[in-house]
């Protein structure tokens, strides 16, 4: 009975702060939109650089082993 009396006191509370206030119509605040400003310097080269690099360090790394006459098998 205690646990139904409690349970009914916080339902009441609960649903009467839900309806607290005035009914006001929300206002949506406007969206803000920023536009980074395009580099001529740098921005388009970071593509070409970072593939200029992979193919150095592809090339430096060794490779598949076929020019040097290797193979393992001997």
């Amino acid at each position: 009975m205690k646990k139904t009396l409690a349970f009914t006191m916080a339902a009441g509370i609960a649903a009467s702060a839900a309806f607290a206030g005035n009914l006001v119509e929300p206002q949506m605040e406007p969206e803000i939109i920023v536009e980074e400003a395009s580099s001529s310097s740098g921005g388009g080269m970071l593509v070409p650089i970072l593939l200029l690099v992979l193919i150095a360090a592809a090339i430096g790394s060794g490779g598949s082993g076929a020019a040097d006459g290797g193979g393992g098998v001997g």
